[in-house]
């Protein structure tokens, strides 16, 4: 049996829109969404965060929700993985980022099966490359093989910050890929938190239409009936590797 972990990177000091992961809706900080959402795919989850100051309210966060927390360098977000999946040792890595709080937790768990099938150590799965999900459902599957591999000769700031280039650039010239997509490509739809307006928009979808309880395919849907909805961060650009 493979040690299997969702690993969640989250930081208080976004340039955007800082503190956005703790920003309350609807009584509940962002985060909880996000950690909710994320138990219902029945794997273990861990929170990555930083050793700053800044970052003790997420330590706090993590004891109270009773996550496992790492800490380390805010900016070499791959050691912060390669730290978390030593000291919990594990097999097979969930890469996720804590500014998406509606990511749907089913549908990631589906991802981990394919990918255990598969029982390929040079395998990425993901459904961030070849993109159809809004942006927010992203979820990056690999093995702790790719990632010492990663961390052990990724040398860009880029591919440190970003944890998984080295691996889906295919540095090595020995990854095997298989993309998560779905029929119709919504790739142009946002429920990541980046700005005041994904905020916004986050919080009409949770407070007004109970978001929070819907799966990937009813958020879909909801926001195909729904542009105006989708007008309310259309304009945002997603910031570049």
């Amino acid at each position: 049996m493979q040690n299997v972990g969702i690993i969640s990177q989250a930081r208080m000091t976004s340039t955007r829109l800082p503190g956005k992961v703790l920003l309350p809706v609807a009584g509940q900080p962002l985060l909880h969404y996000h950690v909710a959402r994320l138990q219902a795919s029945g794997l273990p989850l861990y929170l990555a965060t930083t050793t700053n100051a800044t970052d003790d309210p997420l330590a706090a966060f993590a004891e109270t929700y009773q996550l496992p927390c790492t800490r380390g360098d805010e900016h070499d977000v791959l050691s912060r993985y390669w730290l978390c999946a030593v000291q919990h040792k594990l097999d097979v890595l969930v890469r996720v980022t804590s500014d998406c709080p509606l990511l749907d937790g089913e549908v990631l768990a589906e991802g981990v099966q394919e990918y255990l099938q598969a029982n390929d150590p040079r395998l990425y799965l993901s459904n961030v490359l070849e993109r159809t999900f809004p942006r927010g459902f992203d979820f990056e599957v690999f093995s702790r093989e790719l990632l010492e591999e990663a961390f052990e000769r990724a040398t860009l700031p880029s591919d440190r910050e970003h944890v998984t280039p080295y691996i889906h650039q295919n540095r090595s010239g020995r990854v095997r890929f298989r993309h998560i997509t779905r029929p119709t490509d919504r790739s142009s739809y946002r429920l990541t938190v980046d700005t005041a307006e994904d905020f916004e928009l986050m919080r009409q979808l949770i407070e007004t239409y109970g978001a929070a309880t819907l799966s990937a395919e009813d958020l879909i849907a909801l926001l195909d009936q729904h542009p105006e909805l989708v007008a309310l961060n259309a304009h945002i650009e997603q910031k570049k590797l």
